[in-house]
């Protein structure tokens, strides 16, 4: 990573609340082409979440701690913010002097951008504030939340303004953060009603709705150059799962996500 870090532009996408259980159906059954044709062998990583809600995982992924392998380690970081003892530390990781990754690139010469989705990144408060404040440069509003339908494909089309407002000698490090998978996510779902509520099975609709306009994001990203993307859950979620619902709760469908590295390669998006 120590190498990537300003030879080319960042993309990182956390898919809000996505269960690796289901992203893993979804792509052995070729419903997410257009995800499943980057990830390594088609299929997602198993990782364990650095947190069980979405304002404590990303506290700790934009301090460079990214879900874990879900195997014994320990595991090189990518990102490390420099402190002494670090095990997971190793030569290609890419140390910054910041309290955050975000600001760490800034000082790496990165015009940093968030593209926001859950109420943790709406800015209309101090909470809210908090995470989209780490970045030179933040994005939200209604069309972007949870309780909309459309919201992805929103977020994208403002990821491609950004993108192509951008001079081209400029790094950029963009964040998107999916709020599609969020509760509620019924209208997703074929026939589905507000009355039988958010199911598994809806929540895996919103990742399909999602597969249908990545593509575009991973065009826009890839439009300036060769482009690291990672693609991530911050925590699954629970549909009654040991009796459990939601997360901000210890169970495994909550701590266990699926992840994803890779190149983004400009010709392939010609």
């Amino acid at each position: 990573m120590s190498a990537v870090v300003g030879s080319h532009d960042l993309l990182m996408i956390t898919l809000d609340t996505l269960r690796y259980d289901v992203a893993a159906e979804l792509a052995a059954a070729g419903a997410i082409p257009n995800l499943a044709r980057h990830l390594p062998g088609g299929a997602w990583e198993k990782r364990h979440a650095p947190g069980s809600f979405t304002y404590a995982s990303h506290q700790a992924i934009f301090a460079g701690f990214l879900p874990t392998p879900a195997e014994p380690g320990p595991h090189p970081r990518l990102f490390a913010a420099r402190f002494a003892g670090s095990e997971t530390t190793a030569d290609g990781t890419f140390v910054f002097d910041a309290p955050d990754l975000p600001s760490g690139l800034a000082d790496a010469g990165y015009h940093t951008v968030c593209v926001g989705g859950v109420g943790f990144f709406n800015r209309r408060g101090p909470l809210g504030s908090v995470l989209p404040g780490m970045f030179r440069e933040s994005h939200w509003e209604p069309g972007f939340g949870v309780t909309s339908p459309t919201s992805f494909e929103e977020q994208v089309a403002r990821a491609e303004q950004i993108v192509g407002r951008l001079p081209a000698g400029q790094r950029l490090f963009l964040f998107v953060n999916v709020s599609a998978l969020h509760q509620p996510n019924w209208f997703h779902g074929p026939g589905a009603t507000p009355e039988a509520g958010d199911t598994r099975a809806t929540h895996a609709a919103a990742l399909e709705y999602v597969d249908r306009h990545i593509g575009r994001l991973f065009e826009a990203a890839a439009s300036r150059g060769r482009c690291f993307a990672i693609v991530c859950s911050d925590h699954g979620t629970a549909y009654g799962d040991d009796g459990y619902t939601g997360h901000r709760l210890g169970h495994e469908a909550v701590w266990t996500v699926p992840y994803a590295h890779f190149f983004l390669e400009p010709e392939e998006h010609r």
